[in-house]
């Protein structure tokens, strides 16, 4: 996949967790962006060892694996925020 296809999945999934996320994220548009690309990654390695495959571009397996690791990496940040 391409920076380009990354971004946008990133947008994506990064947007869809925080509709499905309770409480206030941190951040704006690009901290959006990385969550979702770090959910992305996060959910591609975890989708594929759990024998579903790997994130191969924007179809609905790979929203939801980028999803999946979003929401995990949205709720890791709201961790490390409350303890400020």
């Amino acid at each position: 996949m391409g920076i380009l296809t990354w971004i946008v999945l990133g947008l994506i999934a990064g947007l869809l967790a925080r509709f499905f996320m309770p409480g206030a994220a941190p951040g704006g548009i690009l901290t959006t962006i990385v969550v979702g690309i770090v959910g992305g990654l996060l959910g591609g390695w975890l989708g594929t060892q759990m024998g579903f495959g790997g994130i191969d571009g924007i179809d609905l397996r790979s929203v939801l694996l980028a999803l999946g690791g979003a929401i995990i990496v949205l709720l890791l940040l709201q961790l490390v925020q409350r303890r400020r």
